[in-house]
């Protein structure tokens, strides 16, 4: 019977590992977990894990774990709000595949670019030791320069490498690009604009990288998946912020974007649907129905509840709908814009469904698509614009295509960042709820002025970070002293706490293809300060040269106008981006070089610019005063000659009227 019993728990095992193995998967560079859903012949790519049996004495150590974790979130729920992380999006979703946020790992902190994905649990990056790891954007971390890094020993709570030593993670994929590495533990810290101070997590170190993930351009991928080793779980855990997180991606020809950890006062006008965290182990919505032009498809209810559901994926770049629900989107669209002609797709590998005629200009696209709207199952709806639904044409000018395709023979409806383009998404794990609220994403911060902090923790510490990769030239630009050849082979140079910077000067290169294309210096601008983190406002282009195909700029950053000098952090981060190419432009503008970097002290103001408001309306008082006494002068003048004029001799007079005499009387007898 004892040997019967423990057969039947092997087999319960067996079959529960079975069913969580066919449920788990997660993704790559511009994929997510959500890549099983569509099939070997789809782009997306499903995780192959290898499954354990629990022990007993695991099963109690996670037990007590969950524990903890839900004191922390009762503790929460009790306490005034704690801090956020508010953190930059970058890249642009369909130029891209995904959208970046910047980590940094380590003591002195370390920079790297990683993808934003909600189907992803595992944190990883590539190790300095990695014997296969491609050139990604930044340098690969370095933990034996972390005074802060403690690598996971090996438990039974964790697979652990040949040598029984350290926790180690793996991930692979259907095309076989695969991600694997041991586990590490040291401090993130999430940018200068956070509120909160850098915390202890455990993420993963890469010692190997095939496919997809060793060519792609970001360095590794953050995981806000629901997981023991998410991000998010992990903070949550602490009791650091609340179990909540926001994404907003930017819109159409915009890119970048914003992303909060932990919770925010909602808009009052934000859609709410459910979230059933048990439905599927991603995130799910609960899309009841969908209007074309408020005209509703004739769809059951049913078909949005297929499978895992209707998933949220921020890996994911378009979305996909289940055979009958594509067909009648598809056809409804076009019975709504048949003043369009329909034309082939940019790729004729896919037979994209595309239509030209529209125009450039994402405001107007409205007048032209139709609007397409959600409907929830508590009858709540979130509206999408074209935006949400069309990518432009490649080739052709003034056309779009639909950025919603048919899921193949599956049955789930796949939302991907296409959807929520301009759109804040808040993901309220602790209320099981998702909500939508169209927004400018590029203006967030404004829009939402009660989500700024406070009390922002600079990031890096003055004390931690004085390390920052210039190139020679740079030394004859104004700094203190000349760098000196780091460790690693770069130029560094340390910013004493007393210096001020005032002034960032940069020369750079762009080989254009088409030599008829003029960039727009504006627009070209904005891209800058986007991938600099610094405002539009704070970009100026000094000067434009044009020869043989290649555009010659010089650009200078200036303090915001709310300060006096650009701190050292903020300074010392853009010439990490600039020296290290790290703005990725759009293709459109060609590729670029770094000629030349300079750093300047701010200038001390004269006499005349310190009082130079006290200087102006002196002189305008002096001059309205002065041109007072003036007029009155004149008018003194005037008057003065009018009553001491007199006529000359033999001068000729207008002759008068002579009057009659007036006689005495005494003489009237004479």
């Amino acid at each position: 019977m004892a040997l019967n019993l423990s057969l039947r728990l092997s087999l319960a095992h067996l079959a529960y590992a079975l069913l969580i193995f066919l449920y788990c998967s997660s993704s790559s560079s511009s994929s997510s977990a959500v890549d099983l859903l569509q099939g070997s012949t789809n782009p997306r790519r499903p995780m192959i894990l290898p499954l354990y049996l629990s022990s007993s004495k695991t099963t109690s150590s996670s037990t007590s774990d969950r524990v903890v974790a839900d004191q922390n979130r009762r503790q929460l729920r009790n306490s005034p709000p704690p801090p956020n992380a508010r953190m930059r999006l970058y890249d642009d979703l369909l130029a891209n595949g995904y959208y970046t946020t910047r980590l940094w790992i380590g003591t002195p902190p370390q920079e790297f670019a990683l993808i934003v994905d909600t189907g992803s649990t595992v944190t990883y990056v590539p190790c300095s030791n990695c014997g296969h790891c491609g050139k990604h954007q930044d340098p690969r971390f370095q933990p034996e320069l972390s005074s802060t890094y403690q690598p996971m020993k090996c438990s039974v709570s964790c697979n652990c490498d040949s040598n029984n030593v350290q926790c180690t993670y793996e991930r692979r994929y259907a095309e076989m690009s695969s991600s694997s590495g041991v586990l590490g533990d040291d401090v993130l810290s999430f940018g200068n604009e956070s509120q909160l101070v850098p915390q202890r997590a455990v993420f993963g170190c890469e010692n190997m990288e095939t496919g997809d993930l060793y060519t792609q351009r970001a360095d590794g991928i953050m995981g806000l998946g629901r997981g023991r080793l998410s991000v998010m779980d992990q903070l949550v855990d602490k009791g650091v912020i609340s179990d909540s997180f926001s994404l907003c991606y930017g819109g159409m020809d915009v890119g970048g974007g914003a992303m909060i950890l932990g919770g925010i006062s909602s808009p009052p006008d934000m859609v709410f649907t459910h979230s059933d965290p048990y439905r599927s182990p991603y995130y799910n919505i609960a899309l009841k129905e969908i209007l074309v032009a408020g005209k509703q498809l004739k769809l059951k209810p049913s078909v949005f509840d297929g499978r895992h559901g209707t998933v949220l994926d921020s890996g994911t770049t378009y979305a996909y709908l289940p055979k009958e629900a594509f067909l009648a989107f598809k056809s409804a669209v076009i019975k709504e814009i048949r003043s369009l002609k329909q034309i082939h797709g940019p790729d004729p590998n896919f037979n994209d469904i595309c239509f030209s005629g529209a125009g450039r200009e994402v405001s107007k696209l409205l007048e032209v698509f139709p609007q397409v709207d959600m409907v929830f199952n508590n009858g709540k709806k979130l509206s999408l614009s074209p935006e949400n639904y069309l990518f432009r044409h490649t080739k052709v000018s003034g056309a779009y295509c639909l950025g919603i395709f048919q899921n193949g023979d599956d049955a789930t409806t796949l939302l991907g960042g296409i959807v929520v383009r301009n759109t804040l998404v808040t993901y309220d794990r602790e209320n099981d709820k998702i909500g939508f609220w169209k927004t400018n994403c590029s203006e967030l911060w404004k829009s939402l002025h009660y989500i700024d902090p406070s009390t922002p923790s600079p990031l890096p510490p003055k004390s931690q970070s004085t390390n920052v990769s210039i190139p020679p030239t740079v030394a004859s630009g104004g700094l203190p002293h000349a760098p000196a050849p780091g460790p690693d082979g770069l130029l560094h140079a340390v910013f004493p706490g007393e210096f001020q910077i005032g002034l960032i000067t940069f020369d750079m290169s762009l080989s254009i293809n088409n030599s008829y294309m003029k960039p727009n210096f504006t627009e070209l601008a904005e891209f800058i300060a986007q991938e600099l983190d610094v405002k539009a406002s704070q970009v100026h282009l000094l000067s434009f040269n044009y020869k043989s195909n290649v555009s010659l700029f010089k650009w200078a950053i200036f303090p915001d106008e709310s300060a006096d000098y650009i701190s050292n952090t903020t300074a010392m981060s853009i010439i990490q981006r600039l020296r290290g190419h790290r703005m990725q432009l759009p293709k459109k503008f060609g590729s670029y070089q770094l000629v030349e970097l300079n750093v300047k002290p701010p200038v001390k103001p004269t006499w005349w610019k310190q009082n130079y408001w006290a200087v102006a309306v002196g002189t305008l008082v002096t001059l309205v005063l002065g041109l007072s006494i003036f007029g009155a002068f004149l008018i003194w003048r005037s008057r003065h000659r009018e009553s001491s004029s007199y006529e000359p001799v033999n001068a000729a007079i207008p002759e008068k009227e002579l009057q009659p005499l007036q006689t005495s009387p005494g003489l009237d007898g004479l």
